[in-house]
């Protein structure tokens, strides 16, 4: 017998007294894997708001473009798709089995990594009392009687840390190369002996220190999360491991902190973008007919400032927008409260607005996916009320 099935045999057994009123059996072969994009990735450019005049004015070197070759995907009279998606995730959302979330996030607004990403994790109330030791997928196990939670991470992630017990496994890491130093020598050669010698040093120097402070804080935003091309290679795996053994699933996928060189409809987060999606669309095809069963959720801490930076990137924002993938996701269309895209709508005059706060959102959806009651959805986000976005 499989574990799955041993499990599901085990949560069948009855509970005594009134106890069984307060859990419920996830739907026979229903799975859910949370996506957590490390790092804050920029979602102007996943989602492109291009009815947007402003977009365009203030990301003069980013903006995804509204036409030519390399515009956005219409999605929509307002929104548009990256053009690196055109292969994977545009198909998946003219299928119906993709739905994104736009203005949605936590209402924590300190811009920091650690802070909001921890916030998001334990699932509990804002500016109350935090308790560590319990993560809202591990409530969520805890009330779905008999669900198998695995965490894809070399350490117990806090969403999943709690009473349930929780497996995690370390996916291998496939880096990408760092920076190669060779051609940098070749210009410093080039100037050797002349007059501006000491100054192509110093610069090389200087963009040697900061580009090496700035992977520093990549890696410690993305906290050993594996990269978006690691996330693609081991996307079949983590599939097979979900339809054979475990219900409730999370993968961290880092690299999203694009404060320099975030590029446009090429670049950096092109690539990334391109990386993850491919990964998705490997895990739908390897769970084949699973797939109608299966709901993949894939957020972020925070989204990105509205207005490019100095750099040509973005920094700390506030609004971002969640990717709700599955064979019976209601997809094909942007899900959830919307405003339009103004500097008179900005958050603080510099990041999009959290209109659809995650802790409802994901109760109204773990309530159509698992067949949650108002008593199993207060134990996972207490004080909640559900938002129901019929994203099922």
């Amino acid at each position: 017998m499989q574990r799955r099935h041993l499990l599901h045999a085990v949560a069948a057994l009855p509970l005594a007294g009134g106890a069984a009123r307060l859990f419920a059996a996830p739907a026979a072969g229903s799975r859910l894997l949370l996506v957590f994009l490390r790092g804050a990735y920029d979602c102007c450019s996943l989602l492109v708001p291009t009815s947007s005049s402003f977009y365009y004015e203030v990301r003069p070197d980013i903006a995804v473009p509204r036409t030519g070759e390399q515009a956005a995907l219409p999605l929509d009279a307002d929104w548009g798709l990256h053009p690196v998606l055109r292969e994977t995730l545009h198909p998946m959302f003219r299928r119906g089995e993709l739905a994104f979330v736009a203005f949605a996030g936590t209402e924590d607004s300190s811009r920091s990594h650690f802070e909001t990403q921890d916030s998001i994790e334990l699932g509990q109330a804002l500016g109350a009392a935090r308790d560590y030791h319990s993560g809202f997928l591990n409530r969520l196990a805890g009330v779905c009687r008999g669900a198998a939670p695995m965490a894809f991470t070399a350490q117990l992630p806090l969403s999943m840390q709690g009473r349930v017990p929780v497996a995690n496994m370390a996916l291998d890491r496939v880096a990408s190369a760092a920076v190669d130093p060779r051609q940098s020598r070749l210009v410093a050669s080039m100037y050797r002996g002349s007059a501006l010698a000491t100054r192509v040093d110093e610069g090389f120097e200087l963009r040697d220190r900061v580009g090496r402070e700035l992977r520093s804080e990549m890696q410690a935003a993305s906290r050993n999360a594996i990269s978006a091309r690691g996330f693609g290679a081991q996307a079949r795996r983590i599939a097979r491991l979900m339809a054979e053994h475990y219900d409730i699933g999370f993968v961290d996928v880092g690299g999203w902190d694009t404060h320099v060189g975030q590029g446009a409809a090429a670049g950096y987060l092109a690539s990334r973008l391109d990386d993850l999606a491919r990964g998705l669309v490997a895990y739908a095809e390897e769970l084949g007919p699973a797939w109608r069963d299966t709901t993949v959720v894939v957020i972020s801490e925070f989204g990105r400032t509205f207005r490019q930076n100095g750099n040509r990137g973005t920094d700390h924002g506030h609004g971002t927008v969640y990717w709700v993938l599955g064979g019976s996701v209601r997809g094909g269309r942007i899900a959830g409260e919307q405003v339009r895209v103004e500097r008179a709508t900005l958050f603080q005059d510099r990041d999009l607005p959290v209109l659809n706060e995650y802790r409802a959102v994901l109760a109204g959806l773990f309530r159509r996916q698992f067949g949650l009651g108002g008593a199993q959805l207060d134990q996972v986000f207490g004080g909640v009320a559900p938002r129901d976005l019929q994203l099922l």
